[in-house]
């Protein structure tokens, strides 16, 4: 979860450093720190429990010797230790010559602590990564330089890890991986190592990306070691320059920024994908042939995705089909003749990764389903489509949800097509369904804007929301309720509508908040008779004459019936809309939500 950015350039460190930091905020951003050479060969450790503002003035700020053109830079999100100063990043060894970051989890952590403890070396820090910084003191007293003593001492190490070791006697940087991702990228800047090519593709244009067990030293022409002997750097992937990551365009968040893209994100993943459904070639031109079935994978946002097109393959091709939480895959068994569909924005997600490791002891065809083309997700697949979401910047998911659900839901309806289990005419009846999703998702969040934010000051006071859907509703319950509670830290549930008698009801009381997706399923109409018997608020998200009439048949257009077999995407927007609102009116940081981060590269 945390982020890593390491440099040796041409100019001062320093800047370089912040910058990425700033770039790889969304990682992490309990605390943040640098660990810079100085002219003189000492190193200049700054860190904060402050976002990266603070520490870029704490570095415009220093007053010690000069900052020299070496350093390594992290910003963390906690898994072991409090939020302190002293458990930040960078760590060093007893002598101050060694500084080390660190993305990941050692397992093995107090064991090491303790042997180590008892050879006499003092500990600064609570978290487990300082022991790296130790293990390498004791390998470098030892006899070996910094490349060969990373060497010596992963075999000891146990867990995941990306990390980066700079040496301020020889003025050496190290960097090495085991399932966490880093990268190395070079220019006439200089030499970067990064968890992700966002942090540095302002400088450069080609990335490596290491792979486990990989030690890279950085220098013009980094020195690259696999199995123990050097090797020759691997294949030059091509880095994608987005510049958009800061600027909010008038918008007063990331969050709102990215909730008003959506319409155009939909759009843009049309104009690219929806003429190859009614061909399947779409889905051939992937490498994909016939399946028997379809199994999806995902955590959080990915898996509500996920889930909506594994119903699209089903509804629309009676084929079997299942969504696995990716954190316990591990116990799936996938069936011979199965397309595996993986859903990750960041494509470098932990959990996914061992799903991953699992699924590929299987004879079956993996599909990546990502935001990161270059990601180890997509790497390690038998095919990837790319969401085309742009840089999402907000931790909470909203553009890339509907990102996810549009290019799934292409590839579905291609695959049924190429597979003969959908005529073409059909086929071209839904595409048109498709086409008119950016213009009701753009009338979802006109509705949205002027009728939610009164709703939300309402809601100040519940604890608690209960969010409800029927049939291809439900996925979209479930992700208004993941939105609810990951930005307003109250908490919210989703449920079928039909289960609420078998257990949820005894919830509602006077008042209590709940969010109908109402996609016109006559049955729902018990339902929140229900709600409304035992004095629930009931909140309607639906056509005209519903508390916010978002969604689409409100726009009265003749559509093809696609939009019953993948649901209302378009009622997405109004859960979104309303998280934001009631977060603000209770104070949160709508971009940066406790306790979360963006990638979450830990088991």
């Amino acid at each position: 979860m945390c982020g890593i950015i390491a440099c040796l350039t041409e100019a001062p460190a320093a800047p370089f450093l912040v910058r990425g930091l700033r770039l790889l905020e969304y990682r992490g951003y309990d605390s943040i720190g640098v660990a810079v050479l100085t002219d003189i060969g000492a190193t200049a450790v700054i860190r904060s429990v402050n976002r990266v503002d603070d520490l870029e003035t704490m570095v415009e700020e220093w007053a010690g010797q000069p900052l020299g053109s070496m350093g390594l830079g992290h910003t963390r999100w906690a898994t072991h230790g409090a939020v302190t100063p002293s458990n930040a990043h960078p760590h060093q060894d007893c002598t101050g010559r060694i500084s080390i970051v660190h993305n990941g989890i050692i397992d093995n952590a107090d064991a090491l602590r303790h042997e180590l403890s008892a050879a006499g070396h003092e500990f600064a820090s609570a978290v487990d990564s300082e022991v790296i910084s130790h293990l390498l003191e004791d390998a470098m007293d030892a006899g070996h330089d910094l490349l060969s003593a990373m060497r010596a001492i992963l075999p000891r190490l146990s867990g995941s890890w990306a990390i980066v070791a700079m040496d301020a006697g020889e003025g050496r940087t190290v960097g090495t991986a085991h399932g966490s991702p880093l990268l190395v990228g070079t220019s006439s800047h200089g030499a970067f190592l990064a968890s992700d090519v966002s942090a540095i593709n302002e400088w450069v244009d080609q990335f490596q990306p290491l792979e486990d067990g990989d030690i890279v030293e950085l220098a013009t022409e980094p020195v690259w070691m696999r199995g123990g002997h050097a090797v020759a750097p691997p294949r030059l992937w091509s880095a994608e320059r987005s510049l958009q990551h800061e600027q909010l365009d008038d918008h007063p968040d990331f969050m709102h920024r990215e909730i008003d893209e959506q319409p155009e994100v939909a759009a843009r993943i049309l104009d690219e994908l929806v003429a190859g459904i009614p061909t399947g070639s779409l889905w051939r031109n992937l490498g994909l042939g016939w399946v028997d079935r379809v199994a999806v994978v995902g955590c959080g946002t990915s898996l509500n995705a996920a889930s909506v097109v594994a119903r699209t393959f089903g509804r629309l091709g009676e084929m079997p089909h299942q969504a696995l939480v990716a954190s316990e895959a591990v116990s799936a068994v996938i069936e011979q003749g199965t397309l595996v569909m993986v859903f990750s924005q960041s494509g470098e997600t932990a959990d996914i990764m061992r799903a991953v490791d699992h699924i590929q002891g299987f004879d079956a065809s993996m599909l990546a389903v990502t935001n990161n083309p270059h990601s180890s997700l997509a790497r390690r697949s038998d095919s990837v489509v790319t969401c085309r979401a742009g840089t999402e910047i907000g931790v909470a998911a909203t553009k890339t949800f509907t990102a996810q659900v549009v290019t799934g839901v292409c590839v579905a309806l291609s695959g049924l097509v190429a597979q003969h289990r959908l005529e073409r005419s059909r086929a071209r009846e839904y595409a048109d369904d498709l086409r008119h999703l950016p213009d009701m998702l753009a009338q979802a969040l006109a509705i949205s804007k002027d009728v939610i934010p009164p709703i939300a000051h309402e809601l100040i006071d519940p604890s608690g929301f209960l969010f409800l859907g029927r049939g291809p509703g439900v996925a979209y319950a479930e992700e208004g309720a993941l939105k609810l509670k990951e930005l307003t830290y109250r908490w919210a549930e989703a449920y079928p509508a039909g289960e609420l008698k078998h257990g949820p009801l005894a919830l509602v009381e006077s008042g209590t908040p709940v969010i109908v997706v109402d996609n016109d399923d006559r049955r729902l109409r018990g339902n929140i008779a229900e709600v409304e018997a035992r004095g629930g608020r009931v909140i309607r998200i639906g056509t005209s004459g519903s508390t916010i009439p978002a969604l689409g048949r409100s726009m009265d257009r003749p559509l093809a019936g696609g939009m019953d077999q993948w649901g209302p995407l378009e009622s997405v927007i109004p859960m979104q809309v309303l998280a934001r609102e009631l977060a603000l009116a209770l104070g949160r940081d709508v971009d940066k939500p406790r306790n979360l981060a963006k990638s979450v590269t830990v088991d």
